[in-house]
């Protein structure tokens, strides 16, 4: 009987190496996309892991890979105490999905900027 290389081949998962470290940190994005019926969304979430090329981010709509959609951070309202410091509006991070995940209802979004963060 032969051994099922296949099987084993099927199995092993190489690691592609990454352009930049990923940190473990949650931070509140507006995600904008379309879903699959061509509907426009905004949906405040936030990201698991972020690093200078992209990021993972938990969404409740349903995006298929290749997808762009524009990340925005928030910014603090001018009446915070850090709010005179920062602009009233962040840039959009534009990113392509590369992966998706579901867990139970909400979707882990594996994301690339299109441009990486400096």
């Amino acid at each position: 009987m032969q051994p099922r290389l296949m099987k084993v081949e099927q199995r092993l998962d190489y690691p592609i190496p990454r352009r930049s470290p990923r940190i473990k940190l949650q931070v509140p994005v507006f995600v904008r996309g379309t879903d699959p019926s061509g509907v426009e969304f905004i949906e405040l979430t936030k990201t698991l892991n972020i690093s200078a090329t992209g990021a993972c981010v938990a969404s409740a709509h349903i995006m298929r890979p290749d997808q762009l959609v524009h990340l925005t951070i928030p910014a603090p309202s001018p009446a915070s105490p850090s709010g005179g410091n920062l602009p009233n509006q962040t840039a959009p991070i534009a990113a392509r999905v590369r992966r998706v995940e579901a867990v139970g209802d909400l979707k882990l979004l594996g994301v690339e900027f299109l441009k990486a963060l400096e």
